[in-house]
């Protein structure tokens, strides 16, 4: 049961995140400056996110 909550929670995050990075990319951010705010690198943003 905590095991499938904590799936749920993760996959909630991982949907946040998109739509925020989406978002951010909008407002003119910079892979740099994502990757800064999510404590990942630049490359490591944009392979997940870039198009």
């Amino acid at each position: 049961m905590g095991l499938r909550a904590v799936g749920a929670l993760h996959r909630l995050a991982e949907q946040v995140e998109a739509v925020s990075v989406a978002a951010a990319r909008e407002q003119g951010w910079t892979w740099e400056q994502i990757g800064d705010a999510l404590g990942m690198s630049r490359q490591s943003v944009h392979a997940k996110y870039g198009k």
